[in-house]
């Protein structure tokens, strides 16, 4: 009887031990079937608006009305989009929204990293409390800073230009400077003794050495900002008064009162105008995801 129970004991063992190494799922099947149900159900309310604006892009005007909520066209009318892209000087605002989403990204990545290895690596007085001070500008409502802005570029002339688009991107953001910190700061400090005994100061050490190491968190950033960069529509709507300066969005809230009750033509600019943001959003959710996930703490 001592020795069946003894070797009972240890084949218990091994058979809870290899429940464990199993997934997740494989160990509640159940639980996960009933996770993945909800999470399908729950991503139809916000794939569903998406979906039903291809559709009537693909549609004709009559079709609209009498489709209602389908999302699947009857027709296929592919030369709306050949239509889109003619109605209205499309090109010329694609490439007014490249120019104020590229450069600025370009300006807050720069900006807010060297600010971000700043805050990380240089041990100064008083660096805490004025990493307090930045952090705490967060809690200021974009309204309040907007007509001080605005005066700022009126007294200067660059209303009805790209400037305002794209200067203050330079001048960094505080939360992008929060998390190229956070980046930094677990990052090991030999990386900074083996800098200064190479000879670099400490603007080189970070250009050549700590930047190039902080490609997930540049890559975070980079798409996090095309995403708001891109469909940004306040500040072109507050800068821009002419047309030959209007981005994609701003010249979209002008395009149904051209172009009159046109539903298809409106659907298939704005798959146009949204097809970038899903197009780099699917193709880089795993860089999204390590970038955040890294600076996440120390």
């Amino acid at each position: 009887m001592a020795t069946l129970v003894s070797t009972r004991a240890p084949l218990e063992v091994s058979r809870a031990v290899r429940r464990a190494d199993r997934p997740f799922w494989r160990r509640n099947l159940p639980l996960t079937v009933a996770l993945y149900v909800v999470l399908a159900l729950g991503s139809l309310a916000f794939v569903y608006p998406f979906l039903w604006m291809i559709a009537t892009s693909l549609r004709s005007l009559a079709g609209v009305g009498s489709s209602g909520a389908s999302i699947w066209p009857r027709e296929f009318l592919w030369d709306n989009y050949s239509r889109a892209i003619t109605s209205f000087p499309f090109w010329r605002y694609a490439l007014n929204s490249v120019l104020t989403t590229l450069i600025p990204i370009v300006g807050t990545v720069f900006s807010c990293s060297l600010a971000g290895f700043a805050f990380a690596r240089l041990r100064v007085r008083f660096s805490g409390v004025v990493f307090g001070v930045v952090l705490a500008t967060m809690l200021l409502p974009g309204e309040v800073t907007m007509v001080p802005q605005f005066m700022l570029f009126n007294n200067l002339g660059m209303i009805d230009t790209l400037y305002p688009l794209i200067l203050p991107a330079f001048f960094g953001s505080p939360f992008y400077i929060f998390l190229f910190r956070q980046f930094f700061s677990r990052m090991p400090s030999e990386l900074a003794d083996a800098a200064v005994v190479d000879g670099c100061g400490w603007f080189k050490m970070f250009l050549l050495v700590y930047l190039p190491l902080a490609r997930p968190a540049v890559v975070a950033v980079s798409i996090l900002l095309f995403m708001g960069y891109w469909n940004n529509f306040l500040g072109p709507a507050i800068y821009i008064n002419s047309d030959q300066w209007k981005t994609l969005p701003l010249a979209l809230a002008g395009f149904q009162s051209v172009n009159g009750t046109d539903t298809p033509l409106l659907m298939a600019t704005s798959v146009l105008i949204t097809l970038p943001c899903l197009a780099i959003f699917f193709f880089a959710q795993k860089q999204i995801t390590n970038g955040i996930t890294f600076t996440g703490g120390r």
